[in-house]
């Protein structure tokens, strides 16, 4: 597989990813299959598409579990790529940037995916409510302690 590099620290990863947000929210709940996920993400692994994209608002959280029963036992093979900055309510999306929440939500995305280390930290939206200065200031924190390798935005339009 063809690699490219993401970011200032040169992180290297395949050309192809694998977006898992499908595998347990959004789109269509009959193709939400635990086991058929499973093997469908140990599959795009073994052919070299090592970036695998999730968010803990997919689910909500649930699609981290599932990526991280893989890298359990896959951590070396993938390169993993999360986002935070939404939260999901019964019928509403609501953007939350709030420095606190972000370095808590990060805590608990690494406990999900069993790692110690997100490759890509995404903002997934900007909230209207805090500068996103101080958003993006709690998330370089996050790479500074060692918990995060890179930053990123996500439909940060």
């Amino acid at each position: 597989m063809e690699r490219r590099t993401i970011g200032a620290a040169a992180l290297a990863v395949g050309a192809v990813g694998l977006g898992c947000m499908p595998m347990s929210w959004a789109y269509s709940a009959s193709r939400q299959r635990g086991e058929e996920s499973l093997r469908t993400v140990h599959r795009a692994l073994d052919l070299g598409a090592t970036l695998l994209d999730t968010a803990d608002m997919y689910g909500p959280f649930t699609n981290e579990l599932l990526v991280g029963r893989v890298l359990r036992e896959r951590r070396s093979d993938a390169f993993v790529s999360t986002k935070v900055g939404l939260l999901v309510g019964e019928q509403h999306v609501v953007a939350n940037g709030r420095p606190g929440y972000v370095r808590r939500a990060c805590d608990a995305s690494l406990r999900r995916l069993q790692t110690d280390v997100i490759d890509l930290y995404q903002l997934h939206r900007a909230d209207p409510e805090v500068p996103v200065e101080e958003t993006w200031g709690a998330m370089a924190d996050l790479v500074r302690a060692g918990k995060v390798r890179a930053l990123g935005l996500s439909a940060v339009g």
